[in-house]
């Protein structure tokens, strides 16, 4: 009896010594904590990397900027209003409740109540049910980025939220400021479940055991996010430890982290480009397409990549990166000072003019330093730059007045695609329609009559050269100065596979994270 009362113990020891060593816990240090738990109250950055940790889209980015299955297993075009998506069968929520076709269609209604979404559900006609696993997406009419807009159409539980709460308001209450059921509580499909929030103290969550992901290596059991605001503190908690993977890295940090033998410092194209726009309407001489050529001729975006973004951007000779519909291979960065003195000739501007120069200086990474660089290589070709630059609280109402004749302006495209940077910031200035919004000063027909027909171009491969020949126009016609794509930075312990899980919308899947 005792012999086996002993092996008994001793197999229950091993047992919760080999469970305890299974689980993987990790320690996450962001610059801000997710406002909610209610995945359509906020388009934000946070809020949607919060949603693909609890909730699961029905279909998601990859690195390669391509589409992955989630909730749907596959989708077809059945004519230029409609796609049908077909769901996964056998998902539960985190509340036990099966997931279905009404899921989807009661979340996709919602949303479209929710103040921050419904602007990018204006194309949408509706969410139709099919049957128990199968919906149509409509729009209003012809429309190429309805898998874009996928990507944000997280299922929530429609029964956990359906009803009344403690206080007797509707558990779908859409609220951004006050007390609402869904601010914190929360039932979605995905890799982990809530089980503490105290906002911006910390947000701890679970593995999701009956996650229907089971292809998926992730093994983290316990996920601890931590907000920390300030960027030194941040990066002291890394090396000291106390978390084990943070974003956003400072560019001042890099070195101290590379150093750091037990950590990693991992860098992911993020997409938003950094230019300098030219104001046609203030300068005469920025008319000239010559002139245009010229600055972006004598500006080493090259240099600036490697002397003052120390090889930590991409370097930029077009709006969207490799990846996004829209992106021409040819297009390469012209540095040329020799040139770019010719054309100024040929302008008949061979001894220069002077112009008014503004950006921010906390707004972009070093984006006063770009400035300053920027007006240093144009003074090489004889145009005198006075250049302000100033807090971004002040610069966004000057920037509204184009109140100087080359302005900065940093873009990221909310559907990851050109035809966004197009629409807002190439396309010549409508109040009307809201067209050209953060455009200061070009304008070329030719550019909107191919913007507005790539938003109705459903052949995705039409449609890519479309926008192709729109950069081809802006590249030829100098439309701004590109200088690069800011990149993400991610601190991590060594033993995180992090790269696999990291992409250009500063989304980590942690649901799929490796701990080694």
């Amino acid at each position: 009896m005792k012999k086996a009362l002993i092996l008994s113990l001793v197999f229950l020891m091993l047992f919760a010594f080999g469970a305890t060593a299974g689980a993987k816990t990790l320690k996450v240090g962001l610059d801000a904590d997710p406002v909610t738990l209610d995945p359509q109250v906020q388009l934000s950055g946070g809020m949607l990397q919060l949603s693909h940790w609890v909730f699961d889209p029905l279909v998601r980015w990859t690195q390669e900027m391509t589409f992955e299955p989630r909730l749907a297993t596959k989708w077809k075009r059945l004519d230029d209003l409609t796609i049908r998506f077909y769901l996964r069968k056998g998902v539960k929520f985190h509340s036990g409740n099966p997931f279905s076709a009404k899921d989807v269609k009661w979340s996709f209604e919602r949303m479209r109540k929710s103040a921050d979404f419904k602007g990018l559900l204006e194309p949408f006609e509706g969410c139709f049910i099919v049957d128990d696993y199968t919906v149509d997406i409509k729009t209003k009419k012809p429309y190429p980025l309805v898998l874009n807009m996928a990507t944000y159409f997280f299922a929530m539980d429609s029964e956990f939220y359906t009803g009344t709460d403690k206080n007797g308001q509707p558990k779908d209450m859409l609220l951004k400021v006050g007390e609402s059921f869904a601010l914190n509580n929360a039932s979605g499909t995905g890799p982990f479940i809530v089980t503490k929030r105290e906002h911006n103290v910390v947000l701890e969550m679970k593995r999701n055991k009956n996650y229907w992901d089971t292809q998926s290596r992730g093994n983290v059991t316990k996920f601890i996010l931590t907000p920390i605001k300030e960027n030194a503190t941040r990066v002291a908690a890394l090396l000291s430890g106390d978390v084990d993977f943070i974003v956003p890295v400072p560019p001042q940090d890099f070195n101290r982290i590379e150093k750091d033998k037990n950590l990693k410092l991992v860098l992911i194209n993020g997409g938003r480009i950094i230019t300098f726009q030219m104001n046609q309407k203030r300068r005469p001489e920025l008319g000239n397409k010559k002139v245009r050529q010229a600055i972006v001729h004598a500006v080493n975006n090259a240099g600036i990549v490697k002397k003052i973004m120390k090889n930590k951007a991409t370097l930029a000779a077009q709006q969207g990166p490799k990846g996004y519909q829209g992106y021409k291979e040819s297009l390469k960065p012209r540095y040329d000072l020799r040139k770019a003195k010719a054309l100024m000739k040929e302008a008949g501007y061979a001894n220069g003019f002077e112009i008014t120069m503004m950006a921010p200086n906390n707004r972009y990474v070093n984006d006063a330093k770009i400035a300053e660089a920027t007006a240093q290589m144009l003074g090489k070709i004889g145009i005198k730059v006075n250049l302000k630059t100033m807090p971004k609280a002040q610069y966004w109402n000057e920037f509204d007045a184009r109140a100087a004749d080359m302005m900065m302006i940093g873009w990221h495209s909310d559907t990851e695609d050109s035809g966004n940077f197009s629409e807002f910031l190439m396309m010549c200035f409508n109040k009307e329609t809201g067209y050209g919004q953060y455009n200061s000063g070009y304008c070329n027909p030719k550019v909107d009559e191919l913007v507005i027909a790539a938003q109705s171009e459903t052949d995705l491969a039409k449609r890519a050269n479309i926008l192709q020949e729109i950069e081809q126009i802006l590249y030829d016609d100098a439309a701004f100065v590109p200088f690069h794509w800011q990149n993400h930075a991610y601190g991590a312990k060594k033993n995180l596979m992090i790269k696999p899980i990291l992409n250009s919308m500063n989304f980590p899947y942690f649901g799929d994270l490796v701990v080694k």
